[in-house]
């Protein structure tokens, strides 16, 4: 009883209490960019079907067909399916606290997660359906949808090929805060993983949108090592045809000089890391899939590395088989005539016994005499078998459930185990803390030219590996050399916005709209930094022209977050409903039209939005705090409660947004009468954000309500000094009630 009285003579208090949950925090999300900037897309020239080359090259082209390449990309189906999707196919994530089910469902393959609600019920069920797998099996296979947008989804759990095979998170997801159901396969990721898909007519620069709207081919194919092969076809066709008019038609790797021999392999297995540095740059005028067999690799794109001495010499990863060779002695003392060829036949790949067998074969083709010498001394065993000793099998440091061959060449086998089970988080695959000189690797030496120099600079800030020392050098090449494409000025802005140098990055955003009109991630980040030094007329301008140009959700909601600050509701909402049909699964944008229908009235739409968001992303603490907040204000505190508690199991350790969900549980508790178990969310939000003025005002009312005048004026003086006018003017009221 007591505890009531006291309860209702701070009524002054309860009715801030009711108003916090009621109506002024609500929280919403600005977006969560997907990489802009560098989606160019499409294969121009005079690309073929490559089952026309079965007809003259019947053996290669089905020798070709087992090997990793020639199955790197496929629909999934009954004939090509080496998983388990009917006993053992349900995986628990720990981290992340989900259930993955892989499952059959009238000959089509499904994808399903789901978590558990407090009474063990499935929860937050998200299905897709596997439209194809990407990765031969040798090593892994991960999935993908193809939804109604055209944009390829990986799915969140993959196979790996260890110890018979089992399920495990995609490469990246094996974290609390992975992307769940929303990470898209770009062009670039395509570029290496498959043939070219018929996805225009040119081959576009950056800036354009990862959809794949025609067919989709399967498997890496001929093309992608001899270039197009139309003219072949018709010069074969030719009543006139010579040898010679067939052999110039057709690129073959194998009558190239050996470092376009080499590059042709390297395009895709140079990587020197899949951390952010960046490994490479493309040119800004060469679209994704351009990149010719023949033509030197630099012409395409620049490849760098971390500064030599920066502790990453030693990095094994999965797709740097060409930069490991290159780091062999046998590699360089070979004069350069050692290419990925000498060894691989890429048309048919020996297996098992054939394989050691073939592989010791080239190695004593110039070790022979050297081997025979020692094994005759006892200096060296009399095993036929040179690769597991000289190139062992490791566990990669980046897909860490992937064991693959080593590429360099070593004298003696690394004395530690190499095939020790390690986690990302071990690895440090998640998070890259690299700053420094990003160092030029491939090719080893550029003419001083001034595109290599303005290349050399982007590459030291697009990653923001290099910021301190690569903007002044990207200024200075730009102002040296006034470069005709826009792309470089849009990389010198966003580093100057990654530095908050608004005033800077807004006149390069122009600069690169000057030279490229329609470059639409120059027209959002341009009418977003107008926003934010206040001047939303003016951004909301170029923000509009991006919609036009774009089918970036994030776009949208960008756009619709600048309505509602101008109070233009009805259009924020048209912003936002335009974005959920680009992707219906982008939280950010159900999260702000949840908050945009509860200000309008429309509670029953808020509640469905929030918990759509909530259903995409379940780690996502805004629309928890924003479902809670509806709830409270329809009188139902007992699920508030429940959703809140859900967001604090559910949240990254990090999120800034988890003080507001202890401060409105707070909040909750204290309307429900429980007020010391709210004491503690309240300060246990404060120890998370210890100018979280909501919570100083939530504390100081339940110590009023709990007799503790003096500890409840300390915490309402605070709130009166750092809170929101509304909350100061309740904060000073409350002084004065209790003196």
């Amino acid at each position: 009883m007591l505890l009531f009285r006291q309860m209702r003579r701070f009524r002054s208090v309860v009715v801030v209490l009711a108003l916090l949950l009621t109506a002024g925090f609500l929280f919403f999300t600005q977006q969560q960019d997907r990489q802009v900037g560098t989606e160019g897309l499409a294969s121009s020239g005079d690309y073929v079907d490559s089952a026309t080359c079965a007809s003259c090259h019947q053996t290669i082209y089905e020798t070709y067909q087992h090997t990793g390449m020639g199955r790197s990309f496929s629909r999934l189906g009954p004939a090509n399916t080496i998983e388990d999707f009917i006993t053992d196919n349900t995986f628990y994530h720990r981290l992340s606290d989900r259930y993955y089910t892989m499952h059959e469902r009238d000959g089509r393959y499904f994808q399903r997660r789901h978590q558990l609600g407090p009474n063990g019920e499935p929860i937050n069920a998200v299905e897709m359906e596997i439209d194809y797998v990407l990765g031969s099996g040798n090593h892994s296979r991960a999935y993908l949808h193809l939804n109604e947008q055209d944009r390829l989804i990986q799915l969140p759990v993959a196979w790996y090929s260890e110890n018979g095979g089992y399920w495990d998170m995609s490469p990246g997801y094996d974290r609390k805060d992975h992307l769940d159901f929303r990470r898209e396969i770009t062009p670039e990721c395509m570029f290496c993983h498959n043939a070219y898909p018929e996805i225009g007519a040119n081959s576009y620069r950056s800036g354009s949108e990862a959809a794949f709207p025609g067919r989709i081919p399967e498997g890496i194919d001929c093309q992608r090592c001899h270039g197009p092969g139309g003219a072949h076809i018709r010069a074969t066709e030719q009543a006139d045809r010579t040898l010679e008019m067939i052999r110039t038609a057709i690129v073959n790797p194998a009558r190239l000089s050996s470092e376009r021999n080499l590059e042709v392999c390297m395009q895709c297995h140079l990587e020197s890391t899949s951390t952010p540095l960046p490994y490479a740059t493309r040119r800004f005028d060469r679209g994704v899939f351009s990149y010719r067999p023949g033509e030197p690799l630099a012409e395409y794109a620049i490849h760098f590395d971390h500064a030599p001495g920066s502790e990453r010499d030693g990095k094994f990863e999965i797709v740097n088989q060409a930069y490991r060779l290159r780091q062999s002695v046998c590699f360089l003392e070979s004069g350069s005539a050692m290419t990925c060829t000498t060894c691989h036949d890429p048309h048919n790949v020996p297996r098992g016994a054939e394989a050691t067998r073939h592989y010791a074969a080239v190695c004593q083709s110039c070790h022979e005499d050297r081997v025979t010498s020692l094994t005759t001394a006892g200096g060296h065993p009399s095993s036929p078998d040179c690769v597991s000793c000289h190139m062992p099998k490791r566990r990669t440091d980046d897909v860490v459930h992937v064991v693959m061959t080593d590429h360099t060449i070593q004298r003696n086998r690394p004395s530690r185990d190499l095939l020790t089970p390690i986690t990302e988080e071990a690895a440090g695959t998640n998070t890259s803390d690299y700053t420094g000189d990003v160092a030029l690797y491939y090719p080893p030496d550029l003419p001083p030219t001034p595109d290599n120099e303005l290349y050399v600079a982007v590459a030291q800030v697009i990653q923001n590996s290099n910021l301190e020392d690569g903007i002044p050098r990207l200024e200075a090449a730009i102002e040296r050399y006034r470069p005709e494409e826009g792309e470089f000025y849009f990389v010198l802005a966003e580093a100057y916005r990654s530095r908050n140098a608004l005033g800077l990055a807004i006149g390069m955003y122009q600069e690169a709209l000057e030279r490229r009109p329609d470059f639409w991630p120059a027209l959002r980040m341009l009418g977003l930094s107008l926003v934010s030094v206040g001047q939303p007329e003016r951004g909301v301008e170029f923000l509009e022209q991006a919609g036009r140009l774009s089918t970036n959700e994030a776009v949208g909601n960008d756009l619709a977050m600048v309505y509602r600050g101008m109070g233009r509701l009805n259009e924020a909402v048209a912003a936002l409903e335009n974005a959920l049909s680009l992707n219906p699964d982008f939280p950010p944008t159900h999260n702000n039209l949840g908050r945009i229908r509860a200000e309008m009235g429309d509670i029953a739409g808020a509640e469905e939005a929030f918990s759509q968001a909530i259903r995409v992303q379940p780690d996502f603490t805004g629309p928890y705090t924003n479902l809670a907040n509806v709830l409270a204000a329809r009188g139902n505190l007992q699920r508030a409660q429940t959703i809140l508690e859900r967001a604090i199991t559910q949240a990254l350790p990090a999120d800034p947004g988890l003080a507001n969900v202890r401060s409105l549980l707070g909040d909750v508790m204290a309307a429900r009468g429980e007020t010391e178990p709210a004491r503690v969310h309240y300060l246990e939000a404060l120890r998370m954000d210890p100018n979280l003025a909501p919570a100083q005002f939530g504390l100081g009312s339940v110590l009023a309500s709990q007799g503790r005048t003096a500890e409840a004026i300390v915490q309402f003086q605070q709130v009166a000094e750092t809170g929101d006018i509304g909350l100061r003017r309740a904060a000073l009221a409350a002084i004065q009630e209790l003196r």
